[in-house]
């Protein structure tokens, strides 16, 4: 039938085949089923599902599971797919391994598997015949594109197994930039993710896990957020939830519950901007001020200055005292950071308790006489809930 394209015409029209794809994994596996971060019409939900059977084979509740279980035991031996732990070869190479293996573990699926589809179509159709969907696409990708179709269709059995099982697994917490501190590996892979929906900011995802927007920078493009936002003109989605983006009123001047509430929605943004605004501000002018042997240090120490501790190893936690031990002024924002970090995580009783707290860490910030810390707890002061005019 479409037997005599042009080679530009098999190329696009497997690209438009394998977004479909990445679309039914990121939107209805991932950010629907997995997070709950929206809702589908029944119609979009089984389209999906209907897709992922015919070119995937995958089951909702293993991949569901699987996904739950790695948010919960990341970066861990219980992981199933931690290029931390088992190595980023392993992952690349042996991804989709890795995922199967873990979908024969019972406990699994019966912990993390739970309130995905179980009717009749799931349980007779997908679940039962999981290989007779990518059987049959197939012959529908002979029968429309000749010969050229086998091509097409192997293109599109190695389209999850290679960008999802192994690109984003492995290199998504492996190699990449970190918009935000966590207590895993997570990377943002590129900015730009024009093949896999959004995926390839991963970094965002795990700060952000329940969010139906995956990106964060006004650079990043999450094409799987396009495609929600069309389907909610149209009624066919609703979108749940979205990562908050903090709001600051330059007017304030000191710390109310507004900005205790606001603080710890954005903790990780905030965090984010004291890296930014404080940690490396006052690292360069350290160093633009440094003689040949601290300069030594600052360079071998930099870039441990902002990471979360949990993935720093050995090696890099010894480079960054030695550094901090050589330079006063660093050690100092460096504790700042510390402090603020435990504000919301030893929980105090109260908001007026942690209210207190932050409005003695900004006092405290501005007596060191460190003006990016100054400036920096005069914007805390300015965190706000309420939107700004």
């Amino acid at each position: 039938m479409f037997d005599d394209l042009p080679v530009w015409g098999y190329v696009l029209t497997t690209l438009i085949l394998t977004q479909v794809t990445i679309a039914s994994v990121t939107i209805y596996l991932h950010r629907h089923q997995s997070h709950h971060a929206l809702e589908l019409h029944p119609i979009t939900g089984h389209f999906f599902r209907f897709w992922l059977w015919l070119t995937t084979g995958m089951i909702t509740r293993e991949w569901v599971a699987v996904h739950r279980k790695h948010h919960a035991r990341v970066e861990t031996r219980q992981d199933p797919h931690s290029p931390q732990q088992v190595g980023i070869l392993k992952v690349l190479l042996q991804g989709t391994e890795l995922y199967r293996a873990e979908t024969k573990n019972a406990e699994t699926l019966e912990k993390f598997g739970r309130g995905t589809p179980d009717d009749w179509v799931e349980r007779q159709v997908y679940s039962r015949f999981s290989t007779a969907g990518v059987s049959l696409m197939f012959f529908l990708d002979v029968l429309l594109f000749g010969l050229i179709g086998i091509i097409v269709w192997a293109v599109q059995m190695l389209w999850i197994p290679f960008f999802a099982a192994g690109v984003i697994n492995g290199l998504g917490h492996w190699w990449g930039y970190r918009n935000y501190e966590l207590a895993d590996a997570s990377r943002n892979i590129i900015p730009f993710g024009l093949i896999i929906g959004g995926e390839e900011l991963h970094n965002n995802h795990h700060a952000f896990a329940s969010s139906a927007r995956f990106s964060s920078k006004w650079y990043e493009i999450d094409l799987g957020w396009s495609y929600i936002r069309c389907l909610h003109l149209v009624r066919l989605a609703r979108v749940k939830k979205v990562a908050p983006r903090p709001m600051i009123n330059r007017q304030k001047d000191s710390v109310d519950l507004d900005t205790v509430r606001a603080v710890v929605s954005n903790r990780l943004h905030v965090m984010s901007h004291y890296a930014r605004d404080v940690l490396s501000r006052v690292y360069k002018e350290e160093k633009a001020k440094a003689d040949v042997q601290a300069k030594r240090l600052l360079r071998q120490g930099r870039r441990y200055l902002i990471r979360h501790e949990f993935i720093l190893d050995g090696k890099s936690t010894r480079r960054l005292h030695a550094m901090l031990a050589d330079n006063a002024t660093l050690q100092t924002v460096y504790e700042y950071k510390q402090r603020l970090q435990q504000l919301w995580q030893e929980k105090p009783a109260t908001q007026e308790s942690l209210k207190q707290a932050l409005q003695e860490w900004c006092q405290q910030a501005e007596a060191t006489g460190i003006r990016a810390l100054g400036d920096f707890a005069v914007t805390l002061r300015g965190y706000t809930l309420q939107r700004v005019i």
